[in-house]
C-alpha cells in the first residue's frame, strides 16, 4: 500500500512511518515541519502540508510526478496546548479529502472517547481515576473529533482510541484488541507502547476490522491474543 502519515513527526506518527516501511509499504510521510526532519528512507516521501490546508492535501493523497496517490491515510495530529476548533476542523478537511478520493482513513484519537471499564455508561473523559481535571479538555477534543467522524455520511474510516498511558517503549508486537471500553493489561494498567500502537494501526490498515471504534493495550507475552 501507499499509506499517508499526516503529523509525521509526532511520537506515534513516526512510529507509524518507521512499521509500515518496515513492512515495505510506501509511505507520504506529511508534515508541517521541513522534510528534512523525517528519516531518509527510500520508501518515505516527505511532503510540507498543514493539515488544514485543503488544496495541498488534496494533491498529496491523489499522488503526482514524484509520488503515487495514497491508499489509506493515518491522522495523527494533536496540538500543545490542546486545539479542539484545530483538531476538528483538521479532521474533517481529511475525512472531506479522502471521501472524495475513495481513500480510507484511520484517526488515531484519544482515550477519553472509551467506556471506563468498571461502569459501561461513563465515558473515559469524565472518569477522574483515568482523566484528571487538567487534561479534561485534551479528552473533549477526542471526543468531539470522534463526532465529527461519525456524522460524516461518506467517510471510510476507523477511530484507534489509545489505552490510558500511551508512552515511548520497545516494540513488542503483542498487543490485545478491542471496541467501545477501555482496555486493561495483566499488570492492571491501561497503557501500551507507541511502538506497539503503530503495530496496531499497520495491522488495521492490513485487515481491516468492521468496527468504526477500536482500542488496544499491551499484551504480555504468556497470554493469548
Amino acid at each position: 500500500m501507499t499509506i499517508a502519515v499526516l503529523g509525521a513527526t509526532g511520537m506515534v506518527g513516526s512510529r507509524v512511518i518507521d512499521e509500515a516501511g518496515a513492512r515495505g509499504h510506501h509511505v507520504l510521510a506529511l508534515s508541517r515541519r521541513p522534510p528534512s526532519e523525517i528519516p531518509q528512507n527510500p520508501l518515505v516521501t516527505p511532503i510540507a502540508v498543514d493539515a488544514n490546508d485543503a488544496h495541498a492535501l488534496h494533491r498529496a493523497l491523489a499522488g503526482s510526478a514524484s509520488h503515487g496517490a495514497a491508499d489509506a491515510v493515518v491522522l495523527t495530529v494533536r496540538t500543545l496546548p490542546v486545539d479542539e476548533e484545530f483538531l476538528v476542523g483538521a479532521t474533517r478537511t481529511v475525512l472531506d479529502i479522502a471521501a472524495q478520493l475513495g481513500i480510507r482513513v484511520l484517526v488515531v484519537g484519544g482515550a477519553g472517547a472509551l467506556r471506563s471499564p468498571d461502569d459501561r455508561d461513563l465515558l473515559v473523559a469524565d472518569n477522574p481515576a483515568y482523566v484528571p481535571a487538567g487534561i479534561r479538555a485534551v479528552a473533549a477534543a477526542g471526543i468531539a473529533q470522534l463526532r465529527t467522524c461519525r456524522s460524516h455520511a461518506a467517510a471510510d474510516f476507523v477511530y484507534l482510541s489509545p489505552p490510558a498511558l500511551l508512552e515511548p517503549g520497545g516494540r513488542t508486537g503483542r498487543y490485545r484488541r478491542g471496541t467501545d471500553t477501555l482496555l486493561i493489561s495483566a499488570d492492571g494498567r491501561s497503557w501500551i507502547s507507541a511502538e506497539d500502537l503503530a503495530v496496531a494501526v499497520i495491522d488495521e490498515l492490513e485487515t481491516p476490522g468492521p468496527d468504526d471504534l477500536i482500542t488496544v493495550v499491551h499484551r504480555d507475552e504468556h497470554l493469548p491474543a
